[in-house]
């Protein structure tokens, strides 16, 4: 599964490399968790657009959020069937940008080792996710998201047995496009990326504090060597009222 991620590239990057019609705001980030507020990508009326969202769905027929579970990946093989999940890959597709995530892998002695994952020409990517839009009894509106997670390929599987289902060029245009791309269609999108495609590295075991956030995190290192525990604390950009309703 996808936990954790980072996400660093710059606004005006972003916006080239994606053909946005907006720029958003948003400081690097290097240790991303589910509820903070994330960007994501999606068209609506033929216009794509970068909206904050916060990492967890809430379909929009939930009546109270905070009595429903936090959804914050869907399985590539349950999503269509899923009630959570179903109308979201009809009609709410989106892309989450990503610099690398971070995955665990369980050892012989049950100790957990994060390691960082990228593209190996370090390019950015482009996390395949489904959108909802929650609408309160006030009237107020809030964007949230799910990353879709696939069976591992055989590099990674010495890690962990899933993976983020990661888009890039067609791919990543025909998920986006809900106008004419049919959800059956955009879920044999979501696939494994081939072997050697991806590298990996041992970081700091500081990245399972969500309260750590900084660049530090994606350095690699030798595990089992002791390492400083003091968390550097950072409010997370875009946050306010989309958490306050969670």
């Amino acid at each position: 599964m996808c936990g954790r991620y980072a996400a660093t590239l710059p606004p005006e990057q972003m916006a080239e490399l994606f053909r946005l019609l907006n720029r958003i705001e948003m400081v690097p980030r290097f240790n991303i968790a589910p509820t903070q507020p994330v960007v994501a990508i999606w068209e609506e009326a033929g216009r794509r657009e970068a909206h904050f969202a916060r990492w967890g769905l809430v379909p929009r027929w939930v009546k109270d959020p905070r009595e429903f579970p936090l959804l914050v990946n869907a399985r590539v093989e349950t999503m269509a069937e899923k009630p959570a999940f179903r109308d979201a890959l009809k009609h709410g597709r989106c892309i989450i940008p990503a610099s690398g995530y971070y995955e665990w892998h369980t050892g012989p002695d049950k100790k957990k080792q994060p390691y960082y994952i990228t593209y190996a020409d370090g390019r950015p990517m482009a996390l395949a996710g489904l959108y909802a839009t929650w609408v309160g009894p006030e009237g107020e509106e809030i964007d949230s998201v799910a990353t879709i997670t696939v069976p591992t390929n055989n590099q990674l599987s010495v890690i962990h047995d899933r993976m983020p289902a990661i888009l890039d060029g067609e791919a990543m245009e025909r998920w986006l496009n809900v106008r004419d791309v049919r959800a059956e269609e955009a879920r044999q999108l979501a696939l494994p990326l081939p072997d050697n495609v991806l590298s990996y590295r041992p970081v700091s075991t500081r990245v399972n504090s969500a309260a750590v956030d900084e660049p530090s995190l994606i350095e690699e290192v030798t595990p089992g060597l002791a390492e400083p525990t003091a968390p550097v604390r950072r409010k997370a950009a875009g946050a306010g009222a989309q958490l306050d309703l969670f």
